[in-house]
């Protein structure tokens, strides 16, 4: 149970803030009446506030202190000092600015929907920034599309606190839509942003943070800057995939394009994993955004015995065929599954399957084993969300979730299929969620920004996303430690997304050539490393 922290760390943190608010100049005296009861203090009276504002929308109760002292990923708790609801940005730059001017120092961490695993958006003995404060202030920015439509130019500005459920619906008004999502839409546009923000369609549309023109960002000094490509463009690149060290982000100016109408969804089943693997690669050879015979997404899944093909994330396989699947697995131990979708409307109606069976022939999957769906864009994207629904009516969406998200190389995928895979997953026989297998094309990336891939051309994301009861995770979670041991025992270079290190000497090793210029960063644009606090890259304790 989260308890309430202690009174004087309290009444240190707000005392901080009466000092720097404190005038003596030309208002009125204050009743010290109307102040909080922390603040009854002698010292205080008759003293003149200039703003007491800020200090109004700190909150210390105990439903405040329990949200922003969980996750997620609901195995790390850090209890702040204090939650700030802002109601414009100015609140979060006083913020930021009085803990920057300060002698000593309090941490700062922002807080979207708070679906990081590790504790990465908490501020232990801080302040945590509840940015969804933000979403019902005419004083955050929104989510306001706008383009020049005789070059077919569009974007929409959103606010850092907007969830990309939101982003879509607004935008979809317009027939407009973003390229790049994440595979659940219930996160913050500043969240994910802050990572990369990936799923199956980054392989043809890049990350996220690669289809930004444009941010508005409070740095580690308090500082309002608007970035771009041309304009202060250090900040630009610091913050895209900068994991909140740098700024919060509270706008982003973001690519749209014609939305498509609806989708058809394809699930591919195969024994062999080499050809699973090939196929997936040459499938994303064919990335060129304007390419029209490209898929629009690719991921791919394992399929083990859990007494049914299905998983948390969606419900796809007819009824009438679990039961051959569950066959294959019985036979093979592990079934792979492509999963391909093809956007159309109206205009591509009739050409969509054809350019499908086109792109499947030569494949190697399992004959009489291909099952295909045809939904609606929006349905499609939002596919994750009847997961949700299922998993919190069995009560099992707010129990831990020790989730372990690697970029694997291209060159070493064979070898993390034998070693964690066969050795390590299928033998231990303890998965309790989704397993993702899917690859994605480095130059869809910009090396500019501070997001960590690894160094070849193709590489693959591995996504093990366990939901598992309060007294198993520590099962799973040894489980990903080994994962990593083998890796690294075996010479395997992965690199982690969502990183979760320990020590300063992990932090470096994960950057490699970016350490350098991460830590210069760090010391222009957040120098007394208030910001987020909860990564413990430079608050390792």
């Amino acid at each position: 149970m989260v308890e309430t922290f202690p009174i004087t760390t309290y009444f240190m943190l707000l005392l901080l803030f009466i000092s720097f608010l404190v005038s003596t100049l030309g208002k009125p005296k204050l009743s010290t009446n109307c102040l909080p009861s922390k603040f009854q203090n002698p010292v205080y009276q008759n003293r003149k506030l200039q703003n007491l504002d800020i200090i109004s929308k700190l909150r210390d109760d105990h439903d405040a202190i329990k949200l922003a002292s969980s996750d997620y990923g609901n195995m790390v708790h850090e209890i702040p000092a204090s939650v700030l609801y802002p109601t414009s940005i100015n609140d979060i730059e006083t913020l930021i600015k009085f803990a920057h001017n300060n002698s000593a120092p309090f941490t700062i961490a922002a807080r979207g929907q708070g679906h990081s695993v590790r504790g990465q958006a908490m501020a232990r003995n801080g302040v945590v920034v509840n940015m969804r404060s933000l979403k019902n202030h005419r004083n955050g920015f929104g989510i306001t599309v706008s383009g020049t439509p005789s070059m077919g130019f569009f974007y929409v500005d959103v606010g850092g606190e907007q969830l990309w459920i939101d982003v879509l619906n607004a935008t979809l008004e317009h027939g407009l839509a973003p390229v790049s999502f994440t595979d659940y839409l219930y996160l913050t546009v500043g969240g994910t942003l802050s990572n990369a923000g990936i799923s199956g369609q980054t392989f043809r549309y890049g990350p996220q943070i690669s289809n930004v023109y444009e941010m508005d960002v409070i740095t580690g000094e308090g500082d309002f800057v608007t970035c771009s490509p041309e304009k202060n463009r250090k900040l630009f690149y610091a913050a895209l995939g900068g994991l909140g060290q740098f700024g919060i982000i509270v706008r982003a100016r973001i690519a749209l394009e014609p939305a498509p109408k609806r989708v058809k969804w394809v699930r591919m089943l195969y024994n062999d994993f080499s050809a699973f693997t090939k196929d997936q690669e040459s499938l994303i050879s064919l990335n060129g955004r304007k390419q029209k015979n490209a898929l629009n997404y690719l991921e791919g899944l394992l399929i083990m015995d859990k007494g049914t093909p299905e998983n948390w994330r969606s419900t796809f396989f007819p009824l009438s065929d679990h039961s051959r699947i569950i066959s294959l697995v019985t036979k093979y131990g592990i079934i792979y599954c492509i999963e391909v979708a093809k956007y159309y409307d109206d205009h591509t109606l009739n050409s969509v399957d054809k350019e499908l069976q086109v792109l499947f022939e030569g494949l190697s999957f399992i004959p009489g084993f291909t099952f295909e769906k045809d939904i609606s864009y929006i349905d499609f994207l939002n596919r994750v969300q009847s997961g949700e629904q299922k998993l919190q009516s069995q009560g099992l969406w707010d129990t831990p979730h020790p989730w372990l998200n690697l970029f694997v190389p291209k060159s070493h995928i064979s070898d993390f299929n034998s070693i964690v895979f066969k050795d390590i997953v299928l033998k231990r026989n303890i998965t309790t969620g989704v397993v993702l297998v899917y690859p994605m094309n480095r130059n869809k990336w910009d090396d500019r920004m501070s997001a960590v891939i690894p160094d070849e051309d193709v590489f693959y994301t591995i996504g093990f996303l366990h939901t598992i009861g309060f007294n198993d995770w520590e099962t799973i979670d040894l489980q990903n430690k080994d994962i990593l041991q083998s890796c690294y025992n075996a010479g395997i270079e992965v690199k982690q997304y969502l990183p979760n290190y320990k020590t300063m000497e992990d932090w470096q090793n994960h950057f490699g050539m970016k350490w350098r210029t991460f830590q210069e960063r760090k010391a222009q644009f957040d120098p007394k490393m208030i910001l987020s606090p909860g990564q413990r890259i430079f608050n390792n304790n």
